[in-house]
């Protein structure tokens, strides 16, 4: 699908892009104003449009630091930027600037990720170890993994006993993994997934490493969590994988998942408040939606009732005193997600194609929906954080506590 076939034919409505119970949250996020002293804002959606927030906070890490973020934005009036569709709409590649359209939902926090937290992609990433990355073998190696130790490991609490005595026996079995190790041993998988503002919102393209042949989108729960350690709301994900640069090497994580676009975030960040808990993500279901220009169709679900680590823990394994992150960090929680199902060559599993669109939701946390290029052919990545603070200080917003 090309840029402007996406724009065309895609669904920007309020009714397609919010949760299930439309504006009963406390919604926030970022956008771009236009204009001689535009750049980016703290913004939340209302029934009556957009507003910035930029009164009372110039980031949303600053906002997400304060005691209760929910209740300060719930009675701060802020400024109608537009109204919540026209901003939705505009919201995709190469956007009207004269008009606001959303980013990503988040700035200066660091974002990190969970790996290896539910059974079932757990048992993928062993077989892309197993394979060395090579697509063209994964169908016999997922066979072999399977009949030895079953793909339904989520009764298995990491680090228990149980997990223990499964560890030996792998090791037994000479099956045993580093993937495995993350996964059902007592330390988390927890890695950088992208630098503070390299994330990419909803309606923009997301990039593919052109060297790839295996990858995949990760439909994910995103948590929000502030400098103190405290979770205070959630976002969806697509943390973007290339599993042959991971299956080669562990050593490529960080050229399998760090890449321009490689990590889209959005379409807002859900505030904790009456409407939405840490029980509400851990009961989500994600659901994906991949449609490509060849006519291909896939869809998956990840359900957070089947993760192996509980979010708190996953936040607590990431800030602690032997690590702090001081303006809070977005932490994705991994997914139940991991596609087998042949697009091209039979035992080849699915990859990505230039022009895929692939949608994220669930009831909670609204859709994100991103169109896939190839990481040298997306828009650069250019607002680093000394663009923002040197915009920030020309709107004067660096003055009575907004950073």
């Amino acid at each position: 699908m090309t840029i402007n076939q996406f724009k065309e034919c895609t669904m920007y409505s309020s009714s397609d892009m919010l949760p299930a119970d439309h504006l009963a949250g406390t919604l926030i996020g970022r956008a771009w104003l236009p204009g001689p002293l535009g750049g980016p804002a703290v913004i939340t959606l209302r029934e009556d449009g957009v507003y910035d927030l930029s009164t009372v906070a110039a980031t949303v890490s600053t906002l997400l630091d304060r005691e209760d973020p929910a209740a300060l934005v719930q009675r701060t009036p802020g400024r109608r930027i537009g109204s919540v569709d026209d901003v939705l709409r505009n919201s995709v590649p190469s956007p009207d600037p004269s008009q606001p359209y959303l980013l990503a939902p988040c700035d200066l926090q660091v974002i990190k990720a969970a790996g290896v937290t539910f059974a079932a992609s757990m048992l993928e990433r062993v077989i892309e170890e197993q394979t060395r990355g090579d697509a063209g073998r994964a169908a016999e190696v997922r066979g072999r993994v399977r009949s030895l130790i079953g793909d339904d490991l989520a009764a298995v609490v990491p680090g228990s006993p149980q997990a223990m005595k499964l560890k030996a026996l792998l090791i037994e079995q000479g099956l045993w993994s580093q993937y495995l190790e993350v996964g059902i041993g007592p330390d988390a998988e927890i890695f950088t997934k992208a630098p503070a503002l390299a994330a990419v919102g909803t309606g923009v393209e997301i990039g593919i490493h052109p060297q790839s042949a295996w990858n995949n989108p990760e439909p994910e729960v995103v948590l929000a969590v502030d400098s103190r350690g405290r979770i205070v709301g959630a976002a969806l994900g697509n943390d973007v994988n290339l599993r042959d640069f991971e299956g080669r090497s562990a050593l490529l994580l960080s050229k399998a998942k760090d890449n321009n676009a490689s990590c889209a975030i959005g379409p807002f960040i859900r505030l904790f408040d009456a409407t939405f808990s840490l029980d509400d993500v851990r009961a989500q279901e994600v659901e994906l939606l991949v449609q490509g220009e060849d006519g291909f169709v896939m869809r998956g679900s990840s359900s957070m009732k089947r993760i192996s680590r509980d979010p708190q823990d996953l936040a607590a394994q990431t800030l602690n005193a032997t690590h702090q992150y001081p303006d809070g960090f977005m932490l994705f929680l991994g997914t139940l997600f991991a596609p087998t199902e042949d697009r091209g060559e039979p035992g080849h599993g699915f990859t990505h194609h230039v022009g895929d669109e692939v949608t994220i939701r669930s009831a909670k946390l609204g859709t994100l929906r991103n169109l896939v290029n190839t990481s040298d052919q997306v828009a650069p990545w250019r607002f680093g954080l000394r663009a923002l603070i040197a915009n920030l200080a020309a709107r004067g917003l660096l003055a009575d506590g907004r950073l």
